[in-house]
C-alpha cells in the first residue's frame, strides 16, 4: 500500500444498499490509521482490505447518527479481541457522550484495549506533535441535524534541499544533514539552499449543509473527502435534511483548490456513482476526482512540486 493512502470501506448513506455498505473510511498517513465514521459492517469490510486493527491508532467519529457509529462496538472489542498493544484515541461529539458511553460497552467482553475517549467539544486543534502525531489534527463545527464535526490532517511545513545551491556553497555528505537540523552551518543557511515544501493537507467532511465549517476543512487540501448525498436536483431536500449535493462538494472544491476531491455518502435512491463525478464537474471541479466505490483505496497526491 501507499505510505499515505485512503482506503474506503463504505460508502452508503443512511441505508447499505446491495453494492455499498455503511459508512467506513481509513486514512493511512505513514505510521498512523485514522479510522473515520465507523458504520455496521466496517470489520467486515476491513477483511477485504489490507487494514488491519493494528494498523488503527485514532477514530474519529463525526456524528452520532447510526450510520457513521453502529460500527464502534464491534471495531472496540476487536482491538481487545487482537491484543493491540497501543492506545487508540477515539474522537467524538461531547454532545454525544451518553451515545458514545452506549456504543463503548453495547455487550460484555473481555476490555484490555488501551482507548482513549476525547470528546470534541468545540473547533480547533485536537492532537498534533505534542501527542507523538507527524500532523496536526484539527475539526470543525458542521451543520447537520445534530452536532457534528469535521476532521482535518495539516502537515507542518518543510524544507526541499536545492543540490545546485548546497554545491556551489560546498555542503555535501552528512554536511547537508547537519545543516537541516541546525538551520545554519559555516555560515551557510537553511534558507539560502533550499525552499519552502508546503506540508500534505486532508479533511473528511460528512452529513452537512453548506457552512464556514466546509470551507475552512476544504481549504487547500491534497484530499477532501466529502459527502454528496443528493444530486442538485434534490437541492432542497438536502438543505433540509442537512446534507449536501454532489454539485455543491464540486464547487467548494473548485473555489478551496482541492487536488484530489473524493466524492460518498449517496443515497440509495443513485444507483449510478458517475452521476455525482459529471455533476461536480459541471460545478467547475477540473481536478482529480474519485466517485467512491466500496473498497477502493485513493493515494494522497504526492506533493506538489
Amino acid at each position: 500500500m501507499s505510505a499515505r493512502e485512503l482506503v474506503v470501506l463504505g460508502t452508503a448513506s443512511q441505508v447499505p444498499t446491495r453494492h455499498r455498505n455503511h459508512n467506513g473510511y481509513v486514512l493511512l498517513w505513514d505510521s498512523e490509521g485514522i479510522l473515520f465514521d465507523p458504520g455496521e459492517g466496517t470489520q467486515r469490510q476491513m477483511l477485504h482490505t489490507a487494514v488491519t486493527a493494528h494498523d488503527l491508532t485514532r477514530i474519529c467519529v463525526t456524528h452520532l447518527h447510526g450510520d457513521h457509529c453502529l460500527g464502534l462496538p464491534g471495531v472496540l472489542q476487536h482491538l481487545s479481541l487482537d491484543a493491540v498493544p497501543h492506545p487508540v484515541t477515539v474522537h467524538y461529539p461531547a454532545g454525544g457522550q451518553r451515545y458514545f458511553e452506549r456504543l463503548r460497552h453495547a455487550t460484555p467482553y473481555h476490555d484490555v484495549a488501551t482507548v482513549r475517549p476525547e470528546p470534541v467539544r468545540g473547533p480547533g486543534v485536537l492532537a498534533g506533535a505534542g501527542d507523538g502525531l507527524p500532523f496536526t489534527l484539527e475539526a470543525r463545527a458542521l451543520s447537520h441535524r445534530i452536532e457534528a464535526f469535521g476532521y482535518r490532517v495539516v502537515e507542518p511545513d518543510g524544507r526541499r534541499m536545492l543540490p545546485e545551491r548546497l554545491a556551489a556553497r560546498g555542503v555535501t555528505g552528512p554536511d547537508v544533514g547537519r545543516l537541516q537540523r541546525a538551520g545554519e552551518l559555516r555560515g551557510v543557511r537553511l534558507e539560502e539552499v533550499s525552499e519552502r515544501r508546503p506540508g500534505q493537507r486532508f479533511a473528511f467532511v460528512m452529513d452537512t449543509r453548506l457552512c464556514d465549517g466546509v470551507y475552512e476543512l476544504a481549504d487547500g487540501c491534497d484530499m477532501l473527502v466529502i459527502e454528496s448525498t443528493f444530486l442538485h436536483a434534490e437541492a432542497e431536500l438536502a438543505e433540509v435534511s442537512g446534507h449536501m449535493t454532489a454539485f455543491q462538494a464540486g464547487r467548494v472544491a473548485a473555489e478551496c483548490g482541492v487536488r484530489h476531491l473524493v466524492l460518498t455518502h449517496f443515497s440509495q435512491r443513485y444507483p449510478d456513482n458517475a452521476a455525482f463525478a459529471a455533476e461536480a464537474r459541471r460545478a467547475g471541479f477540473a481536478g482529480e476526482l474519485t466517485a467512491a466505490e466500496d473498497l477502493t483505496r485513493v493515494p494522497v497526491p504526492k506533493r506538489a512540486a
